[in-house]
Formats: structure tokens, sequence, C-alpha cells
């Protein structure tokens, strides 16, 4: 995938990430880099479970990066509250 189709389908994904875990943004450029991070985790999780990955610009791809950056979401939530 071209750069700018990253760019894309992070941006998408981190919003729909961020709509689904906590019903407000996070910022477009924190959008954009959790919703590219979900796709590399989303597509490391269905390929450990027996699924392909991310395959490009579509919306299975879209499925798994949303699902991949709610769980950067879930995990970065859990440790921004937690105070040390």
């Amino acid at each position: 995938m071209s750069f700018l189709a990253w760019i894309i389908l992070g941006l998408i994904a981190g919003f729909i990430g961020s709509k689904l875990v906590n019903r407000r943004g996070e910022g477009v450029v924190l959008d954009i880099l959790l919703g590219i991070v979900g796709a590399f985790v989303g597509g490391w999780l269905f390929s450990t479970f027996g699924r392909a990955g991310v395959t490009g610009l579509n919306l299975y791809s879209m499925v798994v990066a949303v699902i991949g950056a709610v769980v950067v979401l879930v995990i970065y939530h859990a440790l921004s509250r937690r105070r040390f």
C-alpha cells in the first residue's frame, strides 16, 4: 500500500475506533497515528489467528484496522488513566 493509503486507512480507522471506545475523537493527528498503529496491531492479531491482515484499501482491511485501533485505544486509555 502507498503511504497516502496508509494515512487514509489510519485516519478512518482511528476515527471510528475513537468513536467506539470513548464517543469522541482524540484529535486528527492522534486518530491517524492510533489508526495506523491499530492497522498494524489488527493485521498482526488476524495473522496470529490464521486470517489475512491488512490487504489494501478495502472494507476487509478497514474492519481489521478498526479492530486493531480499538485494541490500541483501550490499552492507551488504560495506561493514560493510571497514575504512578
